[in-house]
């Protein structure tokens, strides 16, 4: 890392650099102010506060290992090598440096710019609020030989902090374990691989840091080990490793300019999508900001000046625009920045101005510096660009005749579609399905008033291989677009979004799955806001149907089955059918299992903001063309495969 963030921070991290702002009262009444909320999200969020606290440490050059472990009663235990919480009396506080960490809100050494130079974390609330919300959290620091320990419960400090027993005099560092409140969390059970996507992204950006994750739940150990001295370069090739990419080398320039500290990555491949992710002090920020806008501003102005200085580009032919460079682009953005100012309700985008500028500085006169001595790769780029420079202006004819036509305007709705009679998107869904045969049914099934039915023929394109004039010129897909009336890609606008639901119904079997992963590719490409809103859902046919003495059953999985059996009784009387189609339901049928707003079950595709670039690395694995990482992907997934079709 570059000098002024690798130096051990020159001034005092001692007891009084530990500086209090407000009391903690207010968490355990609002948890969702603090941690997002108290779903499972919330839950691992208390991982990562106390995790941030030793990647800050990391960050100050003290700290090179992090062992996070979830223990046999679900508790979990974060362990590091850094210089260990301060053990001495606070003056402001008149308690130990360590007990004011845990126990009052906003107190850390991230405030007055003594403690540390950059730090990640929620900015000082992390350790008090997991504390608040725990049923119990330990703490153990070694320092000076020593070590000191502390109990709470529920926020509350138990005993005093004391000495427990000896440690080598140079061994230091933080041992925290923490139980989270089953009164306050909906789910207490943590999640391994969530725990493994967040742990590798940040061993990924802190380059040499390693963290190991283990599990010791009976049933369940495993252990995994995150170390990459390649740091940002080593996590563009794991993004990349499902895509066949253009050049071999990946790019990486770094540098400080105004006091920020500018690490980027990037290499192209063969997709038609962009995968940009930027970070601030190893938060993630999914909604950009002033470093995503000097990136791009570098790249588009540089490759234009290479373009046009090499010939590559002739005088009469227009600019590249920053979209064709990006095509196929995989990049990450870290910047380190001493007081992040963060945008917008979510805090998901960076508002600092001088981050623009040092990002725009470093990357153009680096990236100006690589092509000159790497004019082949300068020229595989050029080429791929102009391809999608073509290419968007087929995109821009074939999108300016498909133009969604006002309401007013009828006649520009697919004639497959059979719309709703209600004009308000709030009370309207729409019914995506696979095939006439069960259109039709969905179509006499409905409730016209409320519910549109689009059916569609076969399965529509692979979007993962296709650019977007072939998206344009794809009859199916051209019908969901104009059908939603959000337009896609940078025409997107979901104030003109028609249904409040959009709802993919296909049968239950692996074409089915095969259809609704096509369409899910689809619209996480092209429509991702729809998602993110929560506007999509997958319909849950039943599985079986069960007759007896006139009475009729459904069952939607083999469990359910078992227990209506078990409840029916198992005799010669029982007539059971294994649905494969939605086809072969009649209307009645259909509508009552699955179409009834009353009865029907929905399953929302929900997507965490968090993990888009291990969601961006699933579409890629599944629906790319690279043959190997699907393999791999299908031997380690196999084990959860719940119906299998043969």
């Amino acid at each position: 890392m570059a000098e002024n963030f690798e130096e051990n921070v020159n001034s005092e991290y001692g007891a009084d650099q530990i500086q209090i702002l407000e009391g903690l009262e207010a968490v355990r009444k609002r948890p969702g102010m603090y941690i997002g909320s108290t779903s499972l999200r919330g839950l691992h969020h208390l991982v990562y506060e106390i995790v941030d606290n030793s990647v800050d440490e990391a960050l100050a050059g003290v700290c090179t290992e992090i062992h996070v472990t979830i223990n046999q009663d679900n508790s979990v235990t974060v362990e590091d090598n850094g210089r260990g919480i301060p053990v001495g009396i606070n003056h402001k506080a008149g308690i130990p440096a360590v007990e004011v960490v845990f126990t009052v809100l906003h107190a850390g050494g991230k405030f007055g710019g003594g403690g540390y130079k950059v730090s990640g974390g929620l900015h000082g609330v992390g350790a008090s609020v997991v504390n608040a919300l725990s049923d119990w959290l330990e703490v153990d620091i070694c320092h000076e030989g020593k070590i000191y320990h502390q109990r709470y419960e529920r926020g509350h400090a138990c005993n005093k902090l004391k000495i427990i027993g000896d440690c080598a005099p140079e061994k230091t560092g933080t041992r925290v374990q923490f139980k989270p409140d089953g009164t306050i969390f909906e789910e207490t059970i943590f999640e391994y691989d969530t725990l493994k996507t967040r742990l590798r992204e940040t061993a990924f950006l802190t380059k040499g840091l390693k963290i190991v994750l283990k599990d010791d739940r009976g049933g369940q150990e495993q252990e995994k080990t995150f170390h990459y001295e390649g740091g940002i370069k080593e996590f563009v090739s794991y993004l990349n490793k499902s895509k066949e990419f253009l050049y071999e080398q990946i790019m990486y320039f770094e540098g400080t300019k105004n006091g920020v500290y500018v690490e980027v990555a990037l290499q192209h491949n063969d997709s038609y999508n962009e995968s940009v992710y930027t970070f601030v002090n190893n938060i993630n920020t999914p909604e950009g900001g002033t470093h995503l806008v000097g990136f791009r501003n570098a790249l588009t102005k540089t490759f234009n000046d290479y373009a046009r200085n090499n010939k590559l580009l002739k005088d009469n032919e227009a600019n590249l625009s920053g979209e064709d460079i990006r095509e196929g682009l995989t990049a990450i953005i870290s910047v380190k920045i001493e007081d992040p100012q963060f945008e917008g309700q979510t805090k998901q985008k960076l508002g600092n101005s001088e981050a623009r500028g040092a990002v725009d500085n470093i990357v153009s006169e680096q990236l100006t510096y690589f092509l000159e001595q790497n004019p082949a790769v300068a020229k595989v780029i050029c080429e791929k660009s102009i391809l999608a420079q073509r290419a968007r202006e087929a995109a821009r004819k074939a999108r300016d005749l498909t133009r969604r036509k006002t309401a007013l305007e009828g006649s520009a709705l697919p004639g497959k579609l059979a719309d709703c009679s209600d004009k308000d998107p709030k009370n309207c869904e729409i019914y995506i399905v696979e095939g006439d045969s069960a259109g039709g049914s969905a179509k006499t099934a409905r409730s016209r008033a409320t519910q549109a039915i689009l059916p569609l023929r076969g399965k529509i394109l692979n979007v993962e291989k296709a650019r977007l004039d072939k998206i344009y010129a794809n009859a199916e897909i051209k019908a969901m677009i104009t059908a939603f009336g959000t337009g896609i890609h940078e025409d997107f606008d979901i104030s003109k979004l028609r249904y409040d639901k959009i709802i993919i119904m296909t049968d239950a079997d692996v074409d089915g799955a095969h259809i609704a992963t096509l369409m899910l590719t689809f619209i996480y490409r092209f429509m991702p806001e729809l998602i993110k809103q929560g506007h999509v859902y997958l319909a849950k046919p039943p599985l079986y149907k069960l007759e007896k003495n006139r009475q009729v059953w459904y069952a939607y999985s083999d469990d359910e089955l078992d227990a209506i059996l078990a409840e029916v009784g198992r005799d010669q009387n029982n007539k059971i059918q294994r649905y494969k189609g939605l086809g072969e339901m009649d209307a009645d049928q259909l509508w009552e299992t699955t179409m009834d707003p009353e009865k029907r079950i929905l399953l929302r595709v929900n997507m965490n903001e968090e993990e888009e670039s291990e969601v961006d690395l699933t579409f890629n694995t599944l629906m790319g063309d690279k043959v190997e990482p699907r393999r791999i992907f299908i031997e380690e997934n196999a084990k959860f495969v719940k119906n299998l079709d043969i």
